[in-house]
């Protein structure tokens, strides 16, 4: 398994909502949190080995939001 860290814009739960339907898409994502409280809203994956970090920052893009690799 192979863990990915983003610096988000994912601010509450209205926002999680939001994401969810475009990140559960990604097959290669076997589980996903945000860290709200953490004041760069920490986006951590946790997927199969491989995981395109670009296509995690697209799909974020899509869904309204930002995300940058940390």
């Amino acid at each position: 398994m192979e863990t990915l860290k983003f610096k988000t814009n994912i601010k509450c739960g209205g926002c999680i909502a939001a994401v969810t339907p475009h990140l559960n898409k990604l097959s290669d994502i076997e589980k996903w949190e945000v860290d709200t409280q953490s004041p760069d809203k920490i986006l951590t994956i946790d997927g199969k080995p491989g995981i395109d970090d670009q296509e995690v920052i697209d799909i974020l893009e899509d869904a309204g939001y930002k995300a940058e690799k940390l």
